[in-house]
């Protein structure tokens, strides 16, 4: 089996943590373990956050600055359209910004977020 395992620097892995709870992921850690904390997102993806030095001293190199720049878009599948609108509803909710309306393109329809630390983020449902 392939497992996916996102690794995302932070300033505040206690509030980030209370943030992913609040759309869905879940943990078997009760509290972050030293600078990082490993979340589930699905049975094949984990969401692993990093305090910025632990990921910094991990990746050898600074991490960017996500008011002005995207190295990555995390995208993840929903079960329906309303379920992308109501994941990307509690994301703001919590504290992240909604990038808006919906979108369709044929058969997908997507909607956006980024996190407390300004990562984007997009639900998607595929028809059909």
């Amino acid at each position: 089996m392939t497992m996916t395992f996102i690794n995302l620097p932070l300033r505040d892995l206690t509030t980030a943590t209370e943030f992913y709870r609040a759309i869905g992921f879940t943990s078997d850690q009760a509290e972050p373990d030293g600078d990082t904390m490993v979340l589930t997102v699905s049975d094949t993806t984990r969401l692993v956050l990093h305090l910025r030095s632990g990921f910094e001293a991990y990746t050898g190199v600074a991490t960017p600055d996500t008011a002005t720049s995207r190295e990555v878009i995390i995208g993840l599948s929903a079960s329906s359209r309303g379920q992308v609108d109501e994941l990307v509803d509690q994301a703001a909710v919590a504290g992240g910004e909604s990038l808006g309306p919906g979108m369709a393109n044929g058969p997908m329809y997507m909607r956006g977020f980024r996190d407390l630390d300004g990562h984007q983020w997009s639900f998607l449902h595929m028809a059909g």
